[in-house]
């Protein structure tokens, strides 16, 4: 999943290059890449099942705070995506993938559409490809592993060329909105899947 992510990720750049915040970006991934690294580390000897549940627990209570930073006329700065990176980072090393758990962070920076998905997509790139050249380096990356990463990476080209059309249509307003709903239903099924799997 972490070399299907980062594929995911690079594709997401490509299609909405012109729209990427390179500071946001760098902000958060200077101290998320290093904290990706310690989890990818930790990964390996711990069992992501009770991190998985602390994940989806947070995606759900995260969507009120969201909106009640939103109503107090809130936001996040460059400092504060910084300070998130690192703790945000480790989690990506520990779990398939956290995107659910940044999208309130960058839409209470200010972004939208094609800004937040280019934006979160960047940061996202630098914690993947520190992921998976710790896998690499630890050799936990067998070579039929990282052939269905390529796979299934190679579909998510796709869905993010197809994507972008969707997205277009998407009032900004309407855009937050559906985030949120995705945020709950991506910490429910979280939990759900530690429960039946």
């Amino acid at each position: 999943m972490a070399i299907a992510a980062l594929i995911g990720n690079a594709a997401r750049i490509c299609v909405w290059w012109r729209d990427v915040d390179w500071r946001a970006a760098g902000a958060f991934a200077i101290t998320a890449a290093p904290g990706a690294a310690f989890g990818a580390q930790t990964l390996i000897a711990l069992n992501e099942y009770w991190v998985e549940i602390g994940l989806g627990i947070f995606l759900i209570i995260v969507v009120p705070l969201r909106r009640a930073m939103s109503r107090a006329g809130r936001t996040v700065t460059l400092a504060g995506l910084a300070i998130a990176g690192a703790p945000l980072g480790f989690l990506t090393g520990l779990v398939a993938s956290t995107g659910p758990i940044n999208a309130p962070l960058f839409l209470a920076y200010g972004l939208t559409r094609g800004s937040y998905i280019s934006t979160e997509a960047a940061s996202s790139l630098a914690m993947y490809v520190t992921k998976v050249s710790v896998f690499q380096i630890l050799g936990a990356l067998p070579p039929e592993v990282a052939l269905r990463g390529l796979v299934i990476g190679g579909t998510l080209i796709v869905g993010a060329l197809f994507a972008k059309q969707l997205v277009l249509r998407i009032p900004p307003a309407k855009f937050g909105v559906l985030m949120d709903i995705l945020l709950i239903g991506s910490g429910t099924g979280l939990i759900w899947n530690v429960f039946i799997v």
